[in-house]
């Protein structure tokens, strides 16, 4: 598996995302990910089922230093009087002291950055996180965090071959920030392009797996792909042996749209 170094932090290239598991199925579903392989979890207070998650690193056996666990902290808690709770309440959810990196999930326009990452790296000092990052922000949103002395480690944001994040990835790069990669299989529509069918055949794999390879391959791209099904779960982690050529990685950044877009609620910000 490969590791990402950033900032003291070790992480898994590719985790286990839980968007949209209920906490039965989260539950079933991380245990099964533990066992296949998987050491980076994440889950979000919105998703209502870290309990789940919880459960499932605790009865898996694996001892907790060994799993990378992330959780988020949903747009609407973000202010002084709601953040620390909703961390503490999402601890307890997660049986855990700490989690190993806390998202903000989405800004809010009604709350100003320096007020949540001010809340942010509070929990960090509280020791409730070992790393800190937020999700869904946009490069202006970016320089008022950094602007903030807070030393995030990733910005979590909607990545697949059909998205065109040039803009981020090159703030990222000069910033010393990773892209965690949500929906990276495009919630599916991966399956069946001509051209990731076309390179997956060379090697014995399918579109979604070599759309994760891709990610992979990329400096400083972590990836978390969300599966109800064992199957693809495991699928998803068989990436580590084949190697995509440089001309395959072009092929696959030649498929991004400028309305790639898929995940865009009234609540998001002006996307770079």
């Amino acid at each position: 598996m490969k590791q990402i170094n950033i900032k003291g932090a070790t992480v898994p290239a590719l985790g286990f995302g839980t968007f949209q598991l209920e906490n039965d199925t989260a539950y079933k579903m991380v245990r099964a990910a533990l066992e296949a392989g998987y050491r980076h979890i994440d889950t979000a207070q919105i998703y209502n089922n870290e309990e789940g998650v919880g459960r499932a690193i605790e009865d898996s056996g694996i001892p907790r230093e060994e799993i990378f666990l992330t959780t988020k902290v949903w747009y609407e808690k973000l202010d002084k009087q709601q953040f620390m709770p909703s961390v503490e309440e999402s601890l307890r959810k997660l049986k855990t002291k700490q989690v190993d990196l806390l998202l903000v999930h989405w800004p809010n326009p009604e709350v100003p950055v320096e007020e949540y990452i001010g809340e942010l790296v509070k929990a960090q000092e509280k020791g409730y996180t070992k790393y800190i990052g937020v999700s869904n922000h946009t490069t202006t949103l970016l320089d008022k965090v950094l602007a903030t002395g807070a030393e995030i480690i990733t910005n979590q944001v909607e990545y697949h071959p059909f998205i065109n994040q040039d803009t981020l990835n090159n703030y990222f790069g000069k910033n010393d920030i990773t892209l965690t990669a949500y929906s990276p299989i495009a919630q599916g529509k991966v399956m069946g392009n001509d051209t990731l069918k076309g390179i997956g055949e060379k090697y014995g794999k399918n579109e979604a797996q070599v759309t994760l390879r891709w990610m992979i391959q990329q400096d400083g791209v972590m990836a978390i792909p969300r599966s109800s099904k064992e199957a693809h779960m495991k699928a998803n982690l068989n990436i580590f042996d084949f190697e995509l050529t440089p001309e395959e990685m072009q092929e696959i950044t030649a498929l991004r749209q400028d309305n790639g877009r898929i995940v865009n609620p009234p609540f998001a910000p002006d996307w770079d």
